[in-house]
């Protein structure tokens, strides 16, 4: 096991080099760069703004503008240097977990992700967690009572969820509970209230599960419905093997054979799914999200980013989602070992 965690370990760099390759090639290759955003800035032209990023740097968005103040601008954001030379120091720095400074926001990659990371986190997470303790036991029940009345208007709630968007389902949440009718029971901006420092430690973590409510609950709605019919259908499909006959031919009660045996087999395939479930809820569930209720985590960071082409900001966040992603799908692997020690991964190089 010990060799196979570090043969993962080591595919981690080439592919994280590949991926930043790619993205380096295409960001190139799209126009609109931050030195066009300068330009645009210096002539009063997009100022920033989304339309702005499709300014190019031609004759006519250069026209009137210092050739020196040109070449001052190009070597400020690092285009005086031809792109294999940009790529080969920004793999250098990023070597050293180096990330550079924002073009546009004066602080520096790092800072700004460890600055945003606890809203993401959170949400990721807490969804992560709740959809999980849910869904398993749901779905293990519809399981059970497999063609039952309840298993029959609980699998139409589960279809209505998972048809449903997770901004589309904030949006309902926020007109039902926050104002959009008589009833105004949670916050719809932020992760902690503007009063948060003067709490007590009680008043604190009762704020900040207080502000998690409704940004959690639109995330959980897609990921629940999915792993709980991923759950079920799991289960059946175990449940109806020779072995679970034969354990319940022996006396064994029906419980004892449904965590005792199929269980752990069952579950493989949930497992499967959980490194593709958090990487799903951390980067690409979280950005319609955190603009919805105003939180300013790494998903809206890198979207702001990738509009105004910050360069550092759109490959130090791409780098830290890519190695995150990675890591996730190697804790994937060694969470089937815990659930079931009869499979050794170092047996795949054999």
């Amino acid at each position: 096991m010990t060799a196979y965690i570090l043969r993962r370990l080591l595919l981690v760099i080439p592919t994280l080099l590949v991926i930043l390759l790619v993205n380096f090639v295409i960001v190139q290759a799209a126009p609109g760069g931050p030195v066009e955003q300068a330009v645009a800035r210096l002539q009063g032209i997009g100022a920033g703004a989304p339309g702005g990023a499709s300014v190019q740097l031609d004759s006519r968005a250069s026209r009137g503008l210092d050739p020196a103040l040109l070449e001052t601008i190009k070597k400020q954001y690092g285009f005086d240097k031809s792109a294999p030379e940009r790529l080969w120091l920004m793999l250098c720095s990023y070597a050293r977990l180096d990330f550079g400074n924002s073009f546009f926001r004066g602080a520096k990659v790092t800072d700004l992700i460890l600055d945003k990371m606890p809203v993401t986190l959170s949400l990721g997470f807490w969804a992560t967690l709740i959809t999980y303790l849910v869904s398993i036991p749901l779905g293990i029940r519809k399981a059970v009572r497999h063609g039952s009345a309840f298993d029959a208007w609980s699998s139409s709630l589960i279809v209505i969820g998972y048809a449903l968007p997770a901004f589309l389902f904030a949006l309902l949440l926020i007109v039902l509970f926050a104002g959009g009718t008589s009833l105004n029971w949670f916050p719809v901006r932020g992760l902690v209230s503007e009063n948060f420092a003067e709490l007590s430690l009680v008043g604190k973590v009762a704020d900040y599960f207080w502000h998690l409510v409704l940004p959690v609950g639109a995330l959980v709605i897609g990921g629940f419905a999915t792993l709980t019919l991923l759950t079920k259908n799991a289960f059946l499909n175990e449940i109806t093997r020779q072995y679970v006959i034969t354990a319940k031919a022996k006396g064994l009660t029906e419980r004892r054979v449904l965590y005792g045996h199929v269980f752990r087999n069952a579950i493989l395939l949930v497992v499967a799914g959980l490194p593709q479930a958090l990487i799903t809820v951390f980067f690409a569930g979280s950005l319609m999200i955190e603009v919805i209720f105003s939180l300013d985590g790494l998903g809206r960071m890198s979207y702001d980013a990738a509009v105004s082409r910050d360069y550092p900001v759109v490959f130090g966040t791409l780098f830290i989602f890519t190695l995150f992603g990675l890591l996730i799908r190697l804790v994937g692997d060694l969470c089937y070992t815990m659930v079931d020690p009869r499979i050794d991964f170092a047996t795949r190089a054999h």
